[in-house]
């Protein structure tokens, strides 16, 4: 369980990060747009490391609020479960 666990967080990671770098990419070429709540929802199953990198990398989202406050909420609870699982509550 822990490997398969460990494995998804590493590919939604991933994911979530192309998927900003082309969501900045289409903004930058004026084409069809990822949605805002696509992206959150990317950050929201298991991918906040991945939106939080992705975000400074590319310099995609960083300024609006809903995205400079919301992934890092959203990671600060995801951290807070994995505790919460690893110590067995």
């Amino acid at each position: 369980m822990g490997k398969v666990f460990i494995f998804y967080l590493l590919i939604i990671n991933i994911i979530t990060f192309l998927v900003y770098g082309i969501d900045k990419w289409k903004a930058q070429n004026e084409k069809w747009r990822i949605s805002e709540n696509t992206l959150l929802i990317f950050a929201a199953i298991g991918g906040s490391v991945g939106a939080l990198a992705a975000m400074h990398f590319f310099r995609h989202k960083t300024q609006k609020n809903k995205f400079k406050i919301g992934v890092p909420v959203i990671l600060i609870i995801q951290l807070f479960l994995l505790i919460m699982v690893l110590n067995g509550e």
